[in-house]
């Protein structure tokens, strides 16, 4: 008789509980996943994927728009919310069939239900109340939308879950978050032709990335008409019928038909029995503590993905829920390097960034070389949009090795992907200019920018 009912029990039926419970399974492991809303995760159901779906949908009023300068002539067109509702929620819903289906030809189980650690090899099974032991327990809730402290009217906020529910679209929205969510979501609603506000309590937007980025998105944002408000915060929200009065803590106020908040996530921990098993929290971030190898503080009991809040990016936790299986069930060490990861913002206009920001080199090395360029892409020749690109790269000055990457405009993640590659094999800046020019494209600026923009190197202390 085993002397558990499985090797591996998953929590959460998200992108990186999915890849460790098909991975584990593929090694021969008898392996049990428990997802108790829906298979795919924030990423698929709530999070990236519709999110994509929703700022494609959103560029095209630009494009109609754009479309004039090039000779066409489109009569006025209308854009209905519902279908666009109805649309995503069927390619959801394929998405999530498709995983459900892969888990299931890999040979592991699915459980719809919430599961909560009973100790450190054992979890229940809310659904009927059933216990299962596990040899390993792998926890991959993820995160869910923090609204910060309360306020008076919190109760009528939403988050980026709801706003891919809502009836209507709505004409006026304020939106309070800087970052990624947020951003993005204002690019969505403006481009369906929503009034948006986006408050943010910080001096600039995008904390934590390049400050030109930073300068040049916003910039961008304001030409397009989406008003940003920094240095404040949302106090009070009152609800009138079916409006809304955002009192700001500068004094003033805001009427809207729909209020956003998007200020950031926190790991899902809560009520998942941790305290049962003894599982250590990181004081730092919330998170659950990990080492190297995505162990816990208990060592039957594993954490990957967005509830470690190490780097809350779905394909890092595929990426670590996959190392988890090779090095538990592999028989192979395998640990995820978390350096030089790429990221995109999906905001209008799009940011792909990799390494390290013109900041941080500073910060670390003591010649850095900056090599930055901004022009008006070739279509904005042509549809007359005030538009600019911006490309920026940081180079050691010492080595001529490239440490960071920065583009803002049309198609920025597809080239910052590409450009990772590069950045991560410590390709130098020599290497970029060795390189021919694909001629006409944006990206042919990161091969042809000869000539740094500036030049900081540190003195020496005497």
């Amino acid at each position: 008789m085993a002397e558990f009912d499985v090797d591996l029990f998953v929590i959460g039926g998200g992108s990186g509980g999915v890849r460790a419970a098909r991975i584990a399974a593929g090694y021969g492991a008898r392996v049990m996943i428990a997802e108790e809303y829906r298979m795919g995760g924030t990423c698929v159901i709530r999070g990236c994927v519709p999110k994509k779906l929703f700022v494609i949908g959103s560029h095209f009023r630009h494009e109609l728009e754009d479309a004039a300068g090039f000779g066409w002539t489109v009569p006025p067109a209308t854009f209905d919310w519902p279908t666009l509702i109805a649309n995503k929620d069927k390619e959801i819903a394929r998405l999530e069939a498709a995983y459900t289906t892969n888990v299931e030809k890999s040979g592991a189980q699915i459980v719809k239900s919430r599961a909560v650690i009973e100790d450190k090899h054992t979890v229940r099974l809310l659904e009927n109340d059933r216990k299962i032991t596990a040899k390993y327990i792998l926890i991959a809730t993820g995160g869910a939308p923090n609204h910060g402290a309360s306020i008076p009217g919190i109760e009528h906020v939403i988050s980026s879950n709801e706003a891919f529910h809502l009836k209507k679209l709505p004409k006026r929205i304020v939106i309070q978050g800087g970052g990624y969510i947020a951003l993005e979501f204002a690019g969505i609603f403006a481009g369906f032709g929503s009034d948006v506000t986006v408050i943010y309590r910080g001096d600039n937007i995008l904390r934590g990335f390049d400050e030109d980025v930073r300068a040049h998105v916003r910039s961008e944002m304001e030409k397009q008409g989406i008003t940003i408000l920094t240095g404040c915060t949302v106090v009070k929200v009152d609800r009138h019928g079916e409006e809304f009065t955002t009192h700001l803590s500068n004094g003033s106020s805001i009427a809207s038909d729909q209020v956003m908040f998007a200020i950031g996530r926190h790991p899902a921990v809560a009520n998942l029995g941790l305290e049962n098993a003894g599982v250590a929290i990181n004081p730092r971030n919330g998170g659950i503590a990990v080492d190297h190898f995505s162990k816990s503080s208990v060592d039957s009991i594993y954490a990957i993905g967005d509830v470690t809040h190490r780097h809350n990016l779905t394909p890092v936790a595929i990426r670590e829920g996959h190392a988890f299986a090779d090095t538990v069930f592999g028989k192979r060490e395998v640990q995820v390097d978390h350096s030089y990861i790429p990221t995109a913002v999906f905001s209008q206009p799009e940011v792909g960034t990799v390494g390290l920001t013109e900041t941080e080199a500073r910060a670390q090395y003591g010649h850095v070389d900056i090599y930055k360029t901004t022009f008006r892409p070739i279509k904005a020749t042509m549809s007359g949009r005030d538009t600019r690109v911006l490309m920026k790269l940081v180079v050691d000055g010492s080595t001529d090795r490239v440490l960071g990457c920065h583009i803002v405009g049309d198609g920025a993640a597809e080239v910052t992907q590409v450009v990772a590659i590069a950045v991560k094999m410590k390709a130098t800046k020599a290497d970029f200019d060795a390189t021919i020019a694909l001629h006409p494209t944006a990206a042919e600026e990161l091969v042809t920018m000869r000539t740094p923009t500036a030049r900081h190197v540190r003195q020496a202390a005497e």
